[in-house]
């Protein structure tokens, strides 16, 4: 269930504009707070925008910020967890230490504090969030390095003389790819809900760009009255959300040795 919703997440994300072509920006004034219909099967906004093309491009934008800042962040978090286990020492203390510290702040805090520094915006929202998906990829990387630097393999390939970099880039790192695959699925879904929660705010992605998380915002001041605006934007997070969460469950159980042992 889990897989077919994210496929057409994706699907929908890509190749949406070119099945339900329109414009996200066409304000219509006289159109606004349309009731579900033809022409505009979800109604329009308090623009008059069509709220079935805004979720499509706001598909597009929850794809590009959630993925770009995922990359960027575990990158980082690769980079720190390898380097502290690796050599461990004081390489271990200073970049634990530093870990630690955006550890210290709760995931949305971390985002806004960096938004706050940076500014709102779109390139700043992918920014924020990839502070946010630093500590636990750094943390849990490391720990697995711990371990892995320790087998016999990896000894051996001391002793005939292999270089530290060689000795992570083919031995240490290749083993880390279970956990990290299983990571980035779940810091996927963490990262669009860390998003909308910036936008909704006012601190994410920008009006006019279409966003989820904006368009329950702009939605709030009719809330009672067309109350589908927010529904259907908070329906496709809780769904996308929830189907990488469960995605990130079964790659766990399928790429952990001990639980498919088990």
């Amino acid at each position: 269930m889990g897989s077919l919703v994210l496929i057409t997440f994706f699907i929908v994300a890509i190749f949406g504009p070119l099945i339900i072509p329109g414009d996200p920006f066409a304000v219509s004034l006289g159109d606004k707070y349309l009731p579900p219909g033809p022409g505009h099967w979800l109604g329009t906004d308090n623009l008059g925008r069509d709220t079935l093309v805004r979720m499509v491009y706001g598909a597009r934008t929850t794809m590009l910020v959630s993925f770009l800042a995922v990359a960027m962040g575990s990158a980082a978090g690769i980079f720190l967890g390898l380097a502290a286990g690796y050599f461990g020492g004081r390489t271990d203390s200073i970049m634990s230490r530093f870990v630690d510290i955006l550890m210290a702040f709760p995931g949305l805090l971390l985002a806004i504090l960096v938004v706050a520094i940076l500014g709102t915006g779109t390139v700043n929202t992918i920014i924020a969030i990839s502070f946010f998906s630093i500590p636990g990829m750094a943390r849990r990387t490391r720990g697995m390095v711990m371990s892995l630097k320790r087998r016999e393999y990896v000894q051996a390939c001391h002793i005939f003389g292999a270089s530290d970099m060689r000795i992570i880039l083919t031995h240490i790192l290749p083993n880390c790819m279970s956990l990290i695959i299983v990571d980035v699925t779940l810091a996927l879904g963490n990262a669009i809900l860390t998003s909308s929660s910036l936008s909704f705010l006012g601190l994410g992605v920008q009006p006019p760009t279409a966003e989820w998380g904006a368009m329950m915002n702009q939605a709030r001041e009719m809330i009672r009255l067309q109350p589908i605006h927010a529904i259907i934007p908070g329906i496709a997070i809780t769904l996308v959300v929830l189907s990488f969460s469960m995605v990130g469950d079964g790659l766990r159980d399928a790429l952990d040795p001990k639980l498919k042992n088990s």
